[in-house]
């Protein structure tokens, strides 16, 4: 039996050969999770504070970086609960986030996750390199969906896209 060539005359078996991974950078992979609660009043979002450099002392979406050997839904469970303790949660997918820039470490790309939870129901806690985590009432009077800080607080990264876009993939907000 003949085997199938391409056209450099390459079997599959020398072409995986000649493969050199090296040639393709590669970015950093993360997973972001937005967890809203939703509760009589509204909605709530829970943000940890950043314990460690960049962005120290800003809010963010529990997250960080997957591990070898693991996949990105993992991972995004796994950064939840060391973060926050939040463990047993049905992530659904928002969307990846890929813009250049988007963390100062170096081209990162992240699989950004949502889910809506019932008042009371989940109790946070700080820990791995989260210093603080809390529920955030949501405003949603300009049509999409930010946190209330408290005073002199910012979200890292790119963070308050990745909240819009998760509370409009649950249907908290509009797009």
């Amino acid at each position: 039996m003949n085997e199938i060539r391409d056209k450099r005359g390459l079997t599959e078996e020398e072409a995986i050969r000649r493969f050199r991974a090296m040639d393709y950078p590669k970015p950093a992979l993360t997973a972001d999770v937005a967890v809203f609660e939703k509760r009589k009043t509204g909605y709530a979002l829970l943000l940890i504070r950043r314990g460690g450099h960049p962005y120290l002392g800003c809010w963010a979406l529990p997250g960080g970086f997957a591990d070898q050997g693991e996949t990105i839904e993992q991972t995004a469970a796994r950064e939840l609960e060391e973060e926050t303790g939040l463990k047993g949660l049905s992530l659904r997918l928002v969307g990846i986030y890929s813009a250049p820039g988007r963390d100062p470490r170096g081209w990162t790309v992240s699989a950004a996750y949502a889910v809506c939870v019932e008042e009371g129901r989940m109790k946070a806690v700080a820990a791995d390199d989260a210093a603080e985590a809390g529920w955030f009432p949501l405003d949603l009077s300009g049509g999409s969906a930010s946190p209330v800080l408290p005073a002199g607080g910012r979200l890292a990264f790119d963070h308050a896209g990745i909240i819009a876009d998760a509370a409009a993939a649950l249907g908290i907000a509009k797009a």
